[in-house]
């Protein structure tokens, strides 16, 4: 027994050992290496805490949910759901163009086409696509007259800030229109009436406007 071993005596000998000076002596007999060879090491006893205190917990969570175990494992399903379909959203949100989004869905019109395309919106009230068509045919027809040197994916802001340039006097007007185009094309806001005769103005005093070669891009020609 461990007692006599610990005493040093034999079976037909009893002897009294004093019981704190027994325990550290058990104390120091069980830290020998020989008792814990199969003990798990540091990493094996985290990860048997950590799991210990899980089961716990879904042991706890299936006491108190409906139906258990079978009504826990509904309400985690449920939860695991709402949070994919929220990270859907977020992703969604984060892919809707805000303002930069390009300002030509293609480059297969012309800038009369794009007035035409205006005006006949406009002709049925539809103010929304007539200033939409209304900016895109101020931007293209500068690009025809080589003031805006063509870029695939322009943005409204980018082509009013360098249309600016080309056109000081008109630059606010100019950024006033970009601001318009962003805020019914992706603030979703419906366009009016006026917003549309401020778009059609100003096309047609860029038309007529002598534009400052000095300060638009190198080469262009009025």
């Amino acid at each position: 027994m461990l007692a006599q071993h610990l005493a040093g005596t034999g079976d037909d000998v009893p002897v009294q050992i004093p019981r704190g000076p027994a325990r550290e002596a058990a104390e120091r007999e069980l830290s020998k290496p020989r008792y814990h060879e199969y003990d798990p090491n540091p990493l094996q006893r985290a990860l048997n805490w950590f799991w210990q205190r899980i089961d716990d917990l879904f042991s706890a969570a299936a006491g108190v949910a409906p139906g258990g175990w079978v009504g826990l494992l509904v309400v985690v399903l449920v939860v695991l759901l709402l949070i994919v379909a929220l990270r859907l959203r977020l992703g969604a949100l984060r892919r809707t163009p805000t303002t930069a989004a390009a300002l030509f869905p293609d480059r297969l019109r012309t800038a009369a086409e794009h007035r035409t395309a205006a005006e006949t919106h406009a002709a049925r009230s539809d103010w929304t696509p007539a200033a939409q068509e209304r900016m895109r045919a101020i931007v293209l027809a500068l690009e025809e007259r080589a003031l805006l040197t063509p870029a695939p994916g322009r943005t409204a802001d980018e082509a009013a800030t360098e249309a600016g340039r080309a056109f000081p006097a008109h630059a606010d007007r100019l950024r006033a229109a970009a601001r318009t185009f962003d805020g019914i094309t992706y603030g979703r806001r419906p366009g009016t009436a006026e917003e549309y005769a401020l778009l059609s103005t100003l096309d047609t005093d860029l038309s007529q406007a002598k534009p400052d070669l000095a300060n638009s891009r190198p080469g262009a020609a009025g």
